[in-house]
């Protein structure tokens, strides 16, 4: 009689199908709307890092051809005047918006200090565009393990539910349940581990371009 118990949980385990959408399929609401948060928050995730990627690859080539046009240029004022309308890298932009504040400007006393303040608001402010979602990346590197664990944790239950419905602990019983729940804690890791090292990278990134902006600023500052 156990022999044949044990002959059918081994067809049944055999023939399960443990395909990512059947594991998806099988899955309660709670485990299925954990799968569809990670999936999303992966998307996403990659989305930005592309993105991120491109804008920084963009703006490092633009910023290191501004500066070796400016300092070829005769002056200040007429580089500025030769500047198209429309420009869009942000070290570009930061002597744009600060030279006109120094044509509009009269007075010339404390210039200096006028202008560091300026110069520093106006790095801040591209700096603000390029760090933009920056805080979606390090939340889903910190929540997505958290997130897929929770999935785990309930797929589990589910699973010892099932033992205590059926009463028995065959494998074809439990393993649809268990493989449901690892499957939720893998997505947790594929959706963490990308932002978390992304967000890294970036951050990185992004002091490196915050101090190339500081340095013209002070050099910009000298010559005027």
């Amino acid at each position: 009689m156990e022999a044949e118990i044990g002959t059918q949980a081994v067809g049944l385990a055999s023939s399960a199908d443990f395909s990512i959408f059947k594991l998806f399929v099988r899955a309660d609401i709670i485990v299925k709307s954990v799968i569809i948060i990670l999936i999303a928050a992966s998307i996403f995730s990659w989305a930005i890092i592309i993105e991120k990627i491109r804008l920084f690859h963009k703006i490092n080539k633009s910023s290191e051809e501004f500066e070796e046009k400016f300092w070829k240029s005769k002056s200040a004022e007429t580089f500025y005047n030769n500047l198209p309308a429309n420009i869009n890298d942000p070290m570009a932009n930061v002597f744009k918006n600060t030279m006109q504040v120094v044509i509009k400007s009269r007075s010339k006393s404390n210039l200096s200090e006028r202008l560091s303040s300026i110069l520093e608001v106006n790095i801040e402010k591209q700096m603000n565009v390029i760090d933009k979602n920056y805080t979606f990346l390090a939340t889903v590197g910190s929540t997505a393990p958290f997130i897929g664990l929770f999935g785990t944790v309930w797929g589990i239950m589910n699973s010892f539910q099932s033992i205590a419905i059926s009463r028995n602990t065959s494998l074809a019983i439990v393993a649809p349940g268990i493989a449901e729940a690892l499957f939720a804690t893998a997505l947790g890791l594929l959706a963490a581990i990308p932002a978390v090292v992304a967000f890294n990278k970036f951050s990185s990134d992004s002091r490196k371009y915050s101090q190339k902006l500081e340095n013209f600023s002070k050099r910009f500052i000298s010559i005027i």
